[in-house]
């Protein structure tokens, strides 16, 4: 609906560009108005009194409630018994008393024309929830993952406390610990360490640290010494089924390594040179396919940018060499964009698509 003066205006507008020499269709669209709306306004006075839908009268329909039905509708509403039950419960309970006067959306309708639409009952009223917060790591030390695993021993019951924090966006392990208990003092510990080997001190933003809501993660004592070293504790948030999916991951890897004990660790010292090895194989070793096929450590250091520039020139040579071998699509190799925790999925999100070109185009 145009009011009257963004009328007046346009039809003035229009008539100088036409007059100019502007044909009437041409200026009418520009306009974003058809040509027959300006003739409309022109022939019906609608550039004199405005819009006439407003003011216009239209006829009662013919299922229309009556005023005597409107006025039992609102005495039943408002009995005590129905004083803290909304519609949607009202028009029910009156159908098995064999009683029916109108439908939900009529009894809500004239409620609220009389004011009467108010949450009914105690309990707060219904309010839109926004989706979980997420967090997005655009380099290292912004956004780290921590978690505990079990470690099985050669004693039937017993168990070693695998801690482990990575770097959500290098997947680099910045720290581990093994133990032979769960405690929130080894947590902390642990994340003090960290900090101090990262530098935490010195940057200007500290990193979150995300967690699943397990009671040693949670714990007072760790609390404590996040918010000492100015670290902002994150949690497992609703209807997200598995929240710490990249530490999840990050031990299934772990656990299906060929040099992984089947029948259990000897004793503490066996499991840390065990841990050991494998932090040392995961981080300067492994070429991880979520991260181009670089290295957690290289990507970690931000060595990846020169090592992917590098295989993007070999590629680039050894196509020209032989161009019948290869595709006729030429592919960037460009690092991996942020990398973000998403609410809604419990799979492995990047903010940026990874592909596993590389390994086809090298073969």
């Amino acid at each position: 609906m145009i009011g009257l003066e963004d009328r007046r205006r346009l039809a003035h507008d229009i008539d100088t560009a036409h007059r100019a020499g502007a044909r009437l269709r041409l200026a009418c669209g520009i306009a974003g108005i058809d040509e027959r709306t300006l003739q409309r306004w022109k022939a019906h006075a609608g550039l004199v009194s405005g819009d006439g839908r407003p003011d216009a009268v239209r006829p009662v329909p013919g299922h229309a409630l009556r005023p005597d039905e409107r006025a039992r509708l609102l005495d039943v509403a408002n009995e005590p018994r129905f004083a803290a039950v909304p519609p949607a419960r009202i028009v029910p309970m009156l159908a098995d008393e064999g009683v029916y006067i109108a439908s939900e959306s009529s009894f809500a309708r004239v409620l609220r024309e009389h004011g009467q639409a108010a949450h009914r009952g105690r309990a707060k009223s219904p309010r839109q929830v926004r989706p979980p917060t997420t967090h997005i790591a655009t380099a290292p030390r912004e956004v780290w993952c921590w978690d505990m695993t079990y470690l099985p021993a050669v004693v039937l019951g017993r168990w070693f406390h695998l801690y482990l924090i990575l770097d959500l966006y290098s997947r680099k392990i910045v720290g581990w610990e093994v133990h032979d208990s769960d405690s929130s003092e080894h947590a902390a510990h642990l994340v003090r360490r960290t900090a101090l080997a990262e530098g935490i001190a010195a940057l200007t933003h500290k990193p979150v640290l995300h967690g699943d809501n397990g009671s040693t993660l949670k714990a007072t004592t760790v609390l404590a010494m996040l918010n000492w070293l100015g670290v902002k504790p994150s949690y497992s948030r609703p209807r997200v089924s598995d929240d710490n999916a990249y530490a999840e991951s990050l031990f299934r890897t772990a656990k299906y390594r060929p040099e992984f004990p089947a029948k259990g660790f000897a004793d503490l010292d066996a499991a840390r040179a065990w841990a050991a090895g494998f932090v040392r194989w995961y981080n300067v070793e492994h070429r991880h396919s979520s991260i181009r096929y670089v290295s957690p450590a290289q990507r970690h250091a931000g060595d990846d940018h020169a090592i992917l520039a590098a295989r993007h020139a070999l590629y680039i040579h050894a196509r020209e060499q032989n161009p019948a071998r290869w595709s006729g699509k030429t592919r960037n190799w460009s690092p991996v964009g942020p990398v973000t925790l998403n609410p809604e999925r419990d799979s492995f999100v990047r903010a940026h698509s990874e592909c596993n070109d590389i390994q086809q185009l090298a073969a």
